[in-house]
């Protein structure tokens, strides 16, 4: 297969779907919908899930799991949840196959072993989540309960691509307890928090913080808080959500706890999430036309050294050379990949390793073992230096550090150049069909305004910014009043 990608100019989603398999990250399985995560791409995602679960525990949350299927009777339980997921759900309905008689060698389902009740594939796990709390929660003493789960959901979606939209994913999903309102809400406004330090400061992917429109929330929540990043083809990306969700699922389970003072009391919720389209997200914030660019933070390998020699003998001198190099880049928490491999020209690895987005290569030859020299490249900017070996351990240092700023400054700087603020819908309708990016706009808090600036511009509110201040305005779809500016894109 060709290593040579699309230009992203020509055809964005197909750059995407060829970098996603040739830079060997996941690829299509013969399930309808679902992916393979390569070694690769998997390695990504365990960086992810590394960070992000310090993360988590740091703020005083324990991992638990609970069932992947969930009986049909509790899904129901909370009528907004079940009907908003509803035409996603996957359903087993009985549990055994057997020989068909007519058709050697064929199976079919045994008519005879249908389920009592039918049991939904998760795709979320409040319902069973809350049937468990039930159990476990009877007093204040029990709250708050902070816990987390790392899994995979199913949700049967028509029209997928990998990573963004796949009919099964892995994520990590935060379901919290609590004895107040102002408890609950303060914890799904950290963990806003939390996803949007991660996506800054790891992925560096810059993001806003804001509330989803009434019609934009969580199916069985009271306020959904989400971190909103914008793609390199002008196109948003939900990154993250945090659901206040109220009472809700604390009423259709009957969990209440005992309060201070001997009454019984419902119990306030939140929800949290972020899945495996971070990784799709990764991709469209920094990669380039030659492959990948991976901040040096999540990328799996920080640093490739590949020898460039002629024979045993000069392959073995360069080892020897470099063993206290890579031993030094080790202790400090670098990781390093040497590839000695005699299957490729050094032409054919740089090329590899600019496609898989390695933010460090160094080259070392026989000549540079002469001179004590070898050459240093950054993936992010493509530039070259040669360096003494014994400043190697400084310099990747420092040149991580750089490119890892440099793309968070990078992608901030696109993401400003294409938040246009307008006032009226002729401008709306050309920066959106045109620029793309972010559109800055009064709203009037209708949904009616909502689903007719959706349906003539494909646009949809991503968020109310949490920094947005009450500002007296005119909609400007409606021309009634307004009292805030909102966020709209077009979106994955």
């Amino acid at each position: 297969m060709s290593k040579k990608l699309t230009k992203r100019s020509e055809d964005y989603s197909k750059w995407y779907n060829e970098l996603v398999v040739k830079a060997d990250l996941a690829e299509s399985s013969a399930v309808r919908g679902c992916m393979v995560i390569k070694p690769y791409g998997f390695a990504i995602w365990e960086k992810m899930q590394a960070q992000l679960d310090k993360m988590f525990k740091e703020t005083g949350h324990e991992n638990a799991y609970f069932p992947l299927f969930v009986p049909k009777s509790l899904f129901e339980a909370e009528e907004k949840n079940a009907e908003g997921f509803a035409k996603e759900c996957a359903v087993v309905t009985h549990y055994r196959l057997q020989n068909d008689p007519d058709k050697e060698g064929k199976l079919r389902v045994d008519p005879e072993a249908k389920l009592e009740e039918e049991l939904v594939v998760r795709p979320t796990s409040e319902a069973i989540i809350w049937n468990t709390y039930k159990g476990w929660i009877q007093s204040y003493r029990d709250l708050p309960l902070l816990i987390n789960q790392w899994a995979n959901v199913v949700r049967w979606e028509m029209r997928t691509r990998l990573f963004l939209r796949t009919a099964e994913f892995l994520w990590q999903e935060g379901h919290t307890a609590h004895a107040t309102r102002e408890e609950a809400l303060k914890e799904a406004e950290l963990m806003q928090s939390v996803y949007a330090d991660f996506a800054e400061n790891y992925m560096a992917m810059p993001v806003i913080k804001g509330t989803k429109s009434e019609s934009e929330r969580f199916a069985g929540a009271d306020e959904t808080y989400t971190i909103e990043a914008l793609m390199q083809d002008g196109k948003a990306l939900q990154a993250g959500t945090s659901h206040f969700l109220g009472q809700n699922f604390a009423n259709a389970f009957d969990v209440k706890f005992t309060t201070r003072e001997g009454k019984q009391e419902y119990v306030w919720a939140t929800s949290w999430g972020v899945s495996t389209r971070l990784i799709g997200g990764l991709i469209m914030t920094h990669s380039d036309d030659f492959g990948l660019v991976l901040p040096p933070k999540l990328a799996p390998i920080q640093v490739v050294i590949v020898p460039i020699y002629k024979g045993e003998e000069q392959l073995e001198k360069i080892t020897d050379k470099i063993k206290p190099m890579i031993e030094s880049l080790k202790q400090e928490g670098i990781s390093i990949k040497f590839d000695d491999r005699d299957t490729l020209r050094p032409g054919a690895k740089f090329a590899e390793y600019e496609l898989k987005g390695v933010p460090i290569r160094i080259a070392i030859g026989n000549r540079d073992i002469e001179n004590n020299t070898l050459e240093i490249a950054r993936r992010d900017t493509l530039e070259k230096e040669t360096i003494s070996g014994e400043d190697v351990v400084f310099k990747v240092k420092t040149l991580l550090e750089q490119i890892q700023s440099n793309l968070l400054d990078k992608a901030k700087s696109y993401r400003d150049n294409y938040l246009t603020e307008v006032k009226d819908f002729e401008e709306f309708k050309e920066v959106i069909g045109n620029k793309g990016g972010f559109v800055l706009a009064h709203w009037d808090g209708t949904e009616e305004t909502e689903n007719k600036i959706k349906e003539i511009t494909k646009a949809t509110i991503r968020c109310i910014p949490n920094n947005g201040k009450i500002e007296e305005g005119i909609c400007v779809y409606s021309g009634k009043p307004s009292k805030r500016k909102v966020l709209f894109a077009k979106a994955y």
